[in-house]
């Protein structure tokens, strides 16, 4: 049994997109990096993933610079490479390309001693959308909270 922490999520994901799909793949990380995430020093907000030559790469993740790194400190916004198996690639290209999907990165966790990242096949949410799940969510809050109060 591998044991999972999770060090950031993407909480906008949710909100902007419908999660279609996920897939756990491994990123290229320097030692500096991982140092810096094993501190929770990492943002997945605004982040995206693009194939490009059959690799698939995550943009936009800030990975703040390690303060007793020194010179070995990498761009806190470059481009770093996940390990997925190449089929996988490929079905996620194919789908992207065809159906206008988006692949989102949704969180980042230690499953054991290794960084991995969780990703999203997911499709953009339009704002009626986003307005029927913020009414879903309220309307859920309301009645647990009337339920509580009811056996109060």
């Amino acid at each position: 049994m591998s044991s999972l922490k999770t060090i950031a999520q993407n909480k906008k994901a949710y909100h902007d997109y419908f999660v279609e799909e996920t897939f756990e793949a491994g990123i290229e990380l320097c030692g500096t990096e991982v140092k810096s995430i094993r501190g929770g020093r990492v943002n997945l907000k605004d982040s995206w993933c693009s194939i490009v030559e059959g690799e698939i790469f995550i943009n936009g993740m800030h990975i703040s610079p390690y303060e007793q790194g020194n010179i070995f400190n990498r761009d806190p916004m470059r481009v770093r490479k996940l390990l997925m198996h190449k089929r996988e690639i490929n079905r996620l290209y194919g789908t992207v390309k065809q159906a206008g999907y988006s692949i989102i990165p949704i969180s980042l966790y230690f499953k054991d001693s290794r960084v991995k990242v969780q990703i999203g096949l997911c499709k953009g949410k339009k704002l009626y959308d986003k307005r029927e799940d913020m009414a879903r969510k309220t309307a859920k809050r309301d009645v647990e909270r009337a339920m509580k109060e009811q056996f109060r």
